[in-house]
């Protein structure tokens, strides 16, 4: 079986809006509102400076895509990439696809002279943190606060 990753497009849309709501099912058990979610996942496409999706295939069927967004490091003076809503079809699990998205994301980002990676992940979702650690992420020192308005 053949895996590809690729930069996504507004054809896929529907797909990432539909993984997004299965997702926040799956992980936190919020029901998002359909409409609001593929305005939100269209209106990367339309201001790039927002980020951008990767989405797999295998054997030519979308099954798995993730946002990247960017955060700027006074610090570093560059970008941190973050990897966000990371979504893989439940019989394609366990089969290297979310692998095969992070290296193409790490290509990229090197390639741009990104800083680094981050992403966000679950402090319950044990099987999560086992894969981004086998990929050489480490878990860092701080907590994150949030207001929401």
């Amino acid at each position: 079986m053949s895996l590809l990753v690729r930069a996504a497009q507004r054809g896929d849309i529907a797909n990432i809006a539909a993984w997004n709501v299965a997702m926040a099912w799956e992980t936190e058990q919020k029901r998002i509102d359909p409409a609001l979610l593929e305005r939100g996942v269209s209106a990367v496409f339309d201001e790039p400076r927002r980020g951008f999706y990767m989405v797999a295939e295998r054997d030519g069927m979308p099954v798995g895509c993730l946002l990247v967004t960017y955060e700027w490091s006074d610090w570093r003076c560059g970008d941190f990439w973050w990897i966000q809503s990371v979504y893989v079809v439940a019989e394609a699990r366990r089969g290297g696809v979310f692998r095969s998205m992070y290296e193409a994301v790490m290509q990229r980002a090197q390639e741009a002279r990104a800083v680094g990676l981050r992403l966000y992940v679950e402090t319950e979702n044990q099987r999560a943190q086992g894969t981004y650690a086998g990929l050489g992420m480490e878990r860092c020192h701080y907590f994150m606060y949030e207001a929401m308005l």
